[in-house]
């Protein structure tokens, strides 16, 4: 599976960002996907999942209520929705597919395949 992240770029506090992640190549439709962020210096944090039907999907602790996250399987895309957006989320976004035993989603080395990244900035 390959996988192209897009939708970063500068945002104000308070503002909103829609991620979008294309999947081409492979079964993006029997695969997990997930959102992690990283900035420099720091580990790779995870941000969200959701199986591969949409019926189970989580976001971390830090970003619950604000973020959500979605897939169209028919458009192999999946989506980050990001609301009231704060400094602190400022980082490169990823996403990553692969079939990870639900209670390990937020483990980077469960997935098999990871998109470049797109740089989100939270800044006025």
């Amino acid at each position: 599976v390959q996988l192209q992240a897009s939708g970063g770029g500068l945002v104000q506090p308070g503002g909103s960002l829609r991620l979008s992640c294309a999947a081409s190549g492979g079964t993006f439709s029997s695969s997990t996907m997930g959102w992690f962020r990283q900035t420099p210096g720091k580990v790779r944090e995870w941000v969200a999942a959701i199986r591969r039907s949409g019926g189970d999907r989580g976001v971390a602790d830090a970003v619950k209520g604000r973020f959500t996250v979605s897939r169209d399987n028919p458009k192999n895309t999946v989506y980050l929705q990001m609301n009231s957006l704060k400094p602190e989320d400022t980082a490169v976004y990823y996403c990553a597919a692969g079939s990870p035993p639900w209670g390990l989603r937020h483990s980077p080395g469960s997935y098999y395949h990871w998109g470049q990244g797109t740089l989100v900035t939270v800044s006025s």
